[in-house]
């Protein structure tokens, strides 16, 4: 992961340094930025690895910003990612005991307002080369835990495996910080963090208490010779689930602006060249 962080900032600065310097591309003002990044995302509740503070499961984004004042913000992003946990990994016996495990591959959807520490100038170039920002707002996660039975991946809502039919559509609270480095005037490389507060405890499909009658693969305990355990404590459901993304963006100013008379947007063109004659015949432009 720290190797692909390190190819995409020098991809970066070689492509923009040799392509992105035009007059034409400077003259044109560009308000609407597309990113796009890479990163790890990092899952917190009971089926925790206690010994991995940070987590190498994947995550891919992409979205749109657009500065409503020189300092702040939106954007709407699309994040891919993955969650995954293993009693297998804890030390403690009553985890091992239990030997639940699970994995998730889930979309967020995301609105955030974003608000830079230092100012940027009259035109897109003249933002600064260095910024630090924080962000806030509001998402949907589209969530699917499931977990592996003789070698086959298993769904784990439709089974209830306690008993209740929680939503795989799930309202979350995204913050964080980030800094942003500019790279050349269209471009920049931007390193990001952000935390989710969920509403729910069912990001790993593990919450209370296993059921009077316990459903398929509730009770994993009894797959490596512990006895069913109905009614016994399967979870804590203390505190809801929670999960951080931790990304690197490539950020591209469009060719493209937002006219705020009213015309919606529109895409930025060269001015046209004409050619003139003064009094004393000569060419002018």
């Amino acid at each position: 992961m720290t190797r692909f962080y390190i190819l995409v900032v020098i991809f970066v600065m070689a492509f923009t340094s040799a392509s992105a310097q035009s007059f034409y591309a400077l003259r044109r003002e560009r308000s609407i930025i597309l990113t796009a990044g890479l990163g790890s995302s990092t899952y917190f509740g009971d089926l925790t690895n206690p010994k991995k503070l940070i987590s190498t499961d994947p995550s891919i984004n992409v979205g749109l910003q657009y500065y409503i004042t020189k300092r702040i913000a939106l954007r709407t992003e699309l994040n891919w990612f993955t969650i995954s946990g293993d009693d297998k990994d804890a030390d403690e016996k009553g985890r091992i005991r239990r030997n639940l495990s699970f994995s998730s591959s889930n979309l967020e959807l995301s609105a955030v307002g974003i608000i830079n520490l230092y100012s940027n100038g009259n035109r897109f170039y003249r933002r600064p080369a260095f910024n630090v920002y924080a962000f806030g707002g509001f998402a949907f996660l589209y969530m699917n835990p499931k977990t592996k039975h003789n070698g086959e991946w298993v769904a784990l809502q439709p089974l209830q495996t306690e008993g209740v039919s929680y939503s795989l559509v799930q309202p979350i609270v995204p913050y964080g910080l980030g800094f942003r480095l500019k790279v050349s005037p269209l471009f920049n490389v931007s390193f990001e963090g952000g935390w989710r507060k969920s509403f729910t405890d069912y990001l790993d499909d593990v919450s209370t208490v296993y059921p009077a009658v316990i459903p398929f693969l509730s009770d994993r305990g009894q797959e490596i010779g512990y006895p069913a355990k109905p009614g016994g404590i399967r979870g804590n459901p203390t505190n809801d689930d929670a999960y951080m993304l931790f990304n690197v963006k490539v950020e591209y100013y469009l060719p493209w602006q937002i006219n705020r008379r009213g015309n919606g947007l529109i895409a930025t063109k060269k001015r046209k060249a004409f050619v003139r004659y003064n009094k004393n015949g000569r060419l002018k432009r």
